[in-house]
């Protein structure tokens, strides 16, 4: 049989900044229960709000599947002696089974026949497995802190004041953390502060909705929006709903309600970032813009309740912002009394990493590799140079002290209050780009170097005093630096050697340090996450692989080579070229000594020979200038022409003749052809 389960926990209000990854933990902890115990089911709903965890299961089995379970003894011709009695071997099988030895089964296979002992356990009532697996998948959720509550020992992330277990419509009795389970749940603390006796896991939605619950988390994030959205088109405004925000307030409330307010015109006068995170961090407020993306003097705040007086909450709304923006205004009007550059020196009392030295030391480093970065790439170096010097200046501001996620952004602007040039201004707040996967790279040339240099410099330095992630463990975060710095050089267009950028980097740091030993390291990681990095494309490892055989050290040219051998893969000449190259490898692993490319051509004996040592001249006389200007996709695509002739020479030329002349020429044509795909990849990884 089967049956709907509903499991619900009922607490008093969970962390909002958690409650989505609670859910989910814990509709994962139960699912995982079911499986271990072989305990099959239909679709699985998950719920939160504020005051609960919430589960329904369908088409649930209502006991385990009998279990038969086989156990192989000894082989039959060990069992007995040569009088016939039985051995130790099946005397201790047959006791160790609770069983005689004419209780025992026989199985043949292909090594032989054995004994063995067949059990059938009866499968378990559900309702019986049911407690371990909730406690199990409670004790399990990722709450770094727990609470106690009354006198005894039981310990969640808070309060625990209700257990509801059902199946379809019946209570399954059972003690979750010392509370006794029942039909009972909670709706809304205000409009419905009754307790609901849930008549099934059928009814288990719609009696929360009636109660003022809206209890699906997704359906109330959708409902969050939509009237957020609403409430600021009637202000002739469009609202700005971060997705992290719009997640914690969704967890604030059970029955949210959209409600607009405003404030005065002067704070516009703040920068509108410092606005906009003061109404998101501190109120949990969404700004409204107009079509410009211009900040409005207004926001939505989501309630709780829907108020009999809503001009008395958008009032105390009104009321609350106006001391936080006050902050905002003397925070931007203080920070511009002392130019940005007055602000170096505060940076060296600002430690970065023990062994690495102040933040002061980390833009002296940044600015040498900046400075060398754009040399490479003929960009402005005297920009480069300034930003990194004003790189971290911004965060000895009032306002980044005050909002840290500001960082960058108001660098931006006080540089541009400062008369700094643009390129220079927007570049403070670039380096932090790209911030996450997907994220936009840096917009203007002395940004994507900064960045490029910061992240370097972050790289190098952890990976000199031992510090590379291991794990979960990445408090640097250096994948992501080290995607970064990827795609800043890939998408970025900067034709820069990888190593050669990490072995200055290395320069600039202490004796002490002693980084360019670590150089090789630094690069094997950074050229690793190319395997992430091509998998978000499409492109398989195998491709990744044929690249990567040849140690390419500057990510531009690699990222070319990449999309020229994906391209090629797909060609219909690619999977004989590719074992071709594969076989050819093979033979020349083989040779006792280094391989000539100087072929011979009076010692051609037969005409497959003369052939592909034609088509091979011609094809290199095309791709040379390819290859010369990075144009590899082309390049294998011409060569894509030797297929023909290369597989008739494998079927009709015996490369290892006992003629070592012409062995030793055969070789050297196989060689030649080898290196001019190598030009490329390494093919026979394909």
């Amino acid at each position: 049989m089967h049956k709907d389960l509903l499991i619900e926990i009922g607490t008093e209000e969970l962390p909002p900044k958690v409650l989505k990854k609670l859910s989910t933990a814990f509709t994962q902890g139960v699912v995982a229960g079911l499986k271990d115990q072989k305990l099959s089911h239909g679709d699985v709903r998950s719920f939160a709000s504020p005051r609960r965890l919430a589960i329904t299961i369908a088409d649930l089995a209502t006991e385990q599947d009998d279990q038969v379970t086989e156990r192989k003894g000894p082989a039959t011709k060990a069992a007995f002696d040569a009088d016939g009695n039985p051995t130790k071997a099946i005397l201790g099988f047959a006791k160790s089974c609770g069983v005689t030895i004419d209780q025992l089964g026989k199985q043949t296979t292909d090594k032989g026949e054995w004994f063995v002992f067949n059990q059938t356990k009866a499968g378990q009532q559900t309702e019986s497995l049911l407690a371990d697996i909730i406690t199990h998948s409670l004790n399990k959720l990722p709450t770094p802190k727990r609470m106690r509550w009354g006198d005894n020992d039981v310990e969640f992330v808070r309060p625990m004041h209700w257990v509801i277990v059902m199946m379809d419509d019946t209570v399954i009795d059972m003690e979750i953390m010392g509370i006794s389970s029942d039909r009972i749940s909670r709706g809304h603390r205000f409009h419905h502060p009754e307790p609901i006796s849930i008549d099934s896991v059928e009814s288990y939605e719609s009696q929360l909705l009636d109660a003022y619950v809206i209890a699906d988390f997704e359906k109330r994030r959708d409902t969050v929006s939509e009237s957020a959205h609403t409430a600021a088109e009637s202000l002739g405004g469009q609202v700005i709903i971060d997705e992290e925000l719009l997640d914690e307030v969704t967890a604030l409330v059970e029955w949210p309600v959209a409600v607009a307010g405003g404030f005065e015109e002067q704070y516009l006068a703040v920068p509108q970032e410092c606005l906009i995170t003061t109404m998101e961090s501190h109120q949990k407020y969404f700004a409204v813009v107009d079509n410009n993306g211009m900040l409005l003097p207004h926001f939505i705040t989501t309630s709780n309740i829907e108020s009999k007086n809503v001009r008395a909450v958008q009032e105390g709304n009104e009321r609350v912002i106006r001391p936080r923006f006050s902050d905002a205004e003397f925070f931007w009007q203080q920070d511009q009394l002392n130019p940005l550059s007055s602000r170096i020196k505060a940076t060296e009392k600002i430690l970065f990493q023990k062994q690495l030295g102040t933040l002061f030391e980390k833009t002296q480093r940044v600015e040498k590799l900046a400075t060398f970065v754009a040399e490479q790439t003929g960009a402005n170096a005297e920009d480069a140079a300034r930003a990194a010097q004003l790189s971290k200046c911004d965060l000895m501001t009032d306002m980044v002290g005050e909002f840290p996620k500001l960082q960058g952004i108001m660098g931006r602007y006080y540089a541009l209050q400062d008369g700094e040039t643009e390129n220079v201004a927007w570049a403070l707040e670039e380096q932090y780009n790209p911030r996450y996967a997907g994220d936009d790279l840096p917009q203007h040339e002395a940004g994507l170097i900064l960045s490029l240099s910061d992240k370097l410099d972050t790289l190098m330095g952890i990976f000199a005093i031992g510090q590379r992630p291991s794990g979960t463990k990445d408090p640097f975060a250096l994948r992501r630096a080290a995607l970064g710095v990827l795609r800043i050089i890939i998408e970025g267009g900067l034709d820069l050697d990888l190593k050669e950028l990490l072995h200055v980097s290395a320069g600039n740091f202490s004796d002490s340090v002693k980084a360019n030993e670590k150089v090789d390291e630094t690069f094997d990681y950074i050229i690793e996450r190319l395997n992430a990095y091509y998998k978000d494309q499409g492109i398989s490892s195998t491709v990744v692989d044929a690249v990567a055989k040849l140690l390419p050290t500057r990510p531009l040219d690699f990222d070319q080579r990449v999309t020229a051998v994906a391209s090629f893969k797909d060609m219909a000449e690619a999977e004989s070229l590719a074992a071709a190259n594969k076989r050819i490898g093979n033979i020349l692993k083989k040779q006792d000594q280094a391989v000539s490319e100087t072929v011979d051509t009076d010692l051609f004996k037969e005409a497959a020979e003369g052939e592909l040592h034609a088509a091979l001249l011609k094809q290199q006389d095309i791709v040379s200038p390819l290859f010369e200007e990075g144009n590899y996709t082309d390049a294998l695509k011409s060569l894509a022409d030797l297929r023909d002739p290369v597989d008739t020479f494998f079927d009709g030329v015996m490369v290892i003749d006992e003629n070592m002349a012409l062995r030793e020429n055969r070789l050297a044509l196989l060689n030649q052809l080898r290196n001019t795909f190598l030009k490329v990849a390494d093919l026979s990884v394909l």
